[in-house]
C-alpha cells in the first residue's frame, strides 16, 4: 500500500525532462497560431468592407447588392488564401532548413 502512494507522488512531480526541451517549439508553435487566428478574423473582414465601400461601389459604380455579392466572394477567397498559408506553415515548421540533398 506505501508503494503505491509513494508512485503517485513521484508520477505528479512534473513533467518529464525532455518534454522541457521542446518548450520554445510550443511557443512558435503558438506564435504561429495565434498570427493566423488574427489574420483569419481581420483580413476577410477588412477586405470585405474596403472592397465593397471603395472598389465595387467607389470605383466601379455598382449597387449594393451588386457590391455586397461581390465583397463576399473576396472574403471567402482570404479566408481561403490563409488557411492554405496556414497549412503549408504548419507543415514546414518542423523541417530543417538546410539547403542541399540529405542521405
Amino acid at each position: 500500500m506505501d508503494g503505491s502512494v509513494t508512485a503517485s507522488i513521484d508520477a505528479s512531480a512534473g513533467p518529464p525532462p525532455y518534454f522541457r526541451g521542446n518548450e520554445s517549439s510550443l511557443v512558435s508553435a503558438l506564435k504561429t497560431l495565434l498570427f493566423f487566428t488574427i489574420l483569419m478574423v481581420t483580413l476577410p473582414i477588412g477586405l470585405y468592407f474596403a472592397t465593397k465601400a471603395y472598389i465595387f461601389e467607389g470605383s466601379m459604380k455598382m449597387s449594393s447588392s451588386d457590391s455586397y455579392f461581390y465583397a463576399a466572394i473576396v472574403a471567402v477567397l482570404a479566408v481561403h488564401v490563409v488557411l492554405a498559408l496556414f497549412v503549408y506553415v504548419a507543415w514546414n515548421e518542423g523541417t530543417p532548413k538546410g539547403k542541399g540533398k540529405h542521405d
